[in-house]
């Protein structure tokens, strides 16, 4: 089981707490650790999340490593700090992982904060009001031990549709906001607040940037190295999701001689675009790890699938209820603890496909290098060098495209979009340069991944290049250098020359399943035609129902991402009509 907790604020005592216990008997016969934390704030963990007492200063839930990727699982492994502040920046600038930090303040009694890893490793979701609620793991836990009942935030539905692409605190639960990862809630009294324990921005500003591709790749490899094998030395036994890609193959040679059971598992659909098991095989005889391939079927699939009770967001569609369904079922037929996926590389590998890092390169070191760059982008998309060189220097003179792209496609016509939900990670410095601008904004949109996944809430889902010590070692090579030689994600490339088949360092692209989703449309269509049209959303005047009989009349064209769209609204469908 992945991690659980809940921390409750100002619960019931006395005779009073009987209902609470007797919840807690029934629900976990096995039982949970129960910490008092603070005046008025208790704490219950389940026996499977470790627990780190701090001596008068709290505890840390969750995996915590130092640097070098060696557990720590006592408090004596840390400083003695003279604060609980301390404590944390020691904790962010020294060590790693996945974790909670939930510390009572002994200047002020009753005041506590908790602080989440910048990997977001560790879920965290709150209800607080007037100093009274609870942070947890999950909902399922608030409405057994809490008396949180579900109900629809209607406002927080129109904006995940309008902004389908970021992660905002605000859930689609009322009332029910996340945690984001490296961010602290503070509850002082009778108020509550959040700041930016860590940013990605952080690294691009504070931290000196590689001198050359060289040292940039001995870092990159050397902080996925550690953090693999430090993740598989806690799991011990694993289910790579293994695409046959350059970002799950890195993870995969990360794993060999970890000491930890690895089984891959590849999927394979009955249609062409997504088979890549010629280069996973490959992968798997390199690691010494048998190959799972299973094929995701076409009438197997529905869009009315039971949603995970734990779920605060419409984050699972068709797509990802096919996958996630057959990797649990694999995890379960291996008899792995976890899984371990290479999401997140592209974006963390700075897989930008615009002119950003000759933009960069001109601002950053001059014409020298940005004439380099723009040769390298020229190589890289095919196109001449003047054309590179003229898109570079719009991307410099144009004003920045905003952080959140609106997707209005067969919304109802109402009253002016409501703007964007703030994102820490979005806040940018005045001075930005584009391409680090447009990898930042794309590594906050990675948050997103853990709540397609399901599977992560009932066995760990390791993201190890999406871990802290990864995205560090990134951010400090410039987006030029991720383009040299006109090769995108070149320096991982380079990282992994000689460890890696050349098959799949050479590879450009890689499989798609743009023809599954699009055979899953063609055959589901006259379904979901009638499931939106006589749904809750079209009730709710959220979905407009004309331009959807327009749609479904004509059918769709080639490549036509309304089938994306179409999808994502049955997936926010099923999810409203399941929780009443």
């Amino acid at each position: 089981m992945a991690y659980r907790y809940i921390a409750l604020l100002h619960p019931a005592t006395g005779d009073a707490a009987q209902p609470l216990d007797d919840a807690v008997r029934r629900h976990f016969p096995s039982g949970m650790q129960r910490h008092r934390l603070a005046a008025g704030c208790t704490l219950h963990v389940c026996a499977t999340t470790p627990v780190i007492p701090l001596a008068g200063q709290g505890l840390i839930l969750g995996h915590v490593f130092s640097r070098a990727g060696l557990p720590i699982t006592h408090a004596a492994q840390l400083p003695d700090c003279r604060s609980p502040a301390d404590l944390c920046r020691h904790i962010l600038q020294d060590c790693w992982g996945a974790y909670l930090i939930v510390q009572a303040d002994p200047a002020q009694a009753g005041d506590i904060s908790f602080q989440r890893d910048p990997e977001g490793g560790m879920p965290c979701i709150h209800h607080i009001d007037g100093g009274q609620g609870f942070v947890a793991s999950d909902v399922g836990l608030a409405v057994q031990l809490a008396g949180y009942r579900r109900r629809v935030d209607w406002d927080a539905i129109g904006h995940r549709l309008r902004y389908p692409d970021i992660k905002s605190a605000r859930t689609a639960l009322s009332g029910i906001h996340e945690l984001l990862p490296g961010t602290r809630l503070e509850v002082r009294g009778r108020r509550t607040s959040v700041h930016v324990a860590w940013s990605p921005w952080d690294v691009v500003t504070g931290e000196p940037p590689y001198a050359c591709a060289d040292e940039a790749a001995k870092a990159v490899r050397a902080a996925v190295g550690m953090a693999t094998r430090a993740w598989a030395g806690i799991d011990r036994s694993i289910l790579l999701e293994l695409s046959g890609g350059l970002d799950s193959s890195v993870v995969g040679i990360g794993l060999k001689d970890s000491g930890a059971e690895v089984a891959c598992c590849t999927l394979v659909t009955p249609v062409p675009g997504a088979d890549e098991r010629r280069y996973a095989r490959q992968v798997a005889a390199l690691i010494d790890a048998p190959l799972d391939a299973q094929t995701m079927g076409l009438e197997s699939a529905t869009h009315d699938f039971d949603i995970d009770p734990c779920t605060t967001t419409p984050r699972v569609g068709m797509l990802q209820h096919v996958t996630d369904t057959i990797m649990a079922q694999a995890r379960r037929r291996h008899g792995a603890a976890s899984f371990f996926s290479g999401g997140g590389g592209d974006t963390v590998f700075c897989y930008l496909t615009s002119a950003a890092p000759a933009a960069d390169a001109l601002r950053q070191k001059g014409a020298a290098q940005a004439l380099r760059a723009i040769h390298d982008l020229a190589g890289l998309h095919q196109c001449t060098v003047w054309k590179a060189a003229r898109l570079a220097l719009r991307k410099l003179m144009r004003p920045p495209a905003p952080a959140c792209t609106t997707a209005d496609a067969f919304l109802a016509p109402g009253p002016a979009p409501c703007a964007p939900d703030p994102h820490p990670w979005l806040d940018m410095p005045a001075r930005a340069l584009p391409g680090e601008r447009e990898r930042i904004f794309a590594l906050a949109a990675t948050q997103i991944y853990r709540d397609s996944a399901p599977r992560g809430m009932h066995a760990h889902l390791r993201l190890p290049l999406l871990s802290q010590p990864v995205m560090e070692a990134t951010l400090r090579a410039p987006s030029w250098m991720w383009i040299a030689g006109a090769q995108n994600r070149s320096i991982v490339r380079q990282a992994y020359a000689g460890m890696l088949p050349h098959a799949i360092l050479a590879r450009r692209s890689k499989g798609s399943f743009s023809a599954y989703i699009g055979a899953l449309h063609a055959r589901h269509a006259p379904r979901l035609h009638g499931y939106l049209r006589e749904g809750v959303l079209h009730a709710q005047g959220i979905v407009d129902g004309p331009s959807l009989d327009r749609f479904f009349a004509r059918g769709p064209g080639p490549r036509d991402r309304a089938i994306g769209r179409i999808l994502d609204l049955c997936a926010v469908e099923n999810w409203v009509r399941r929780q009443s």
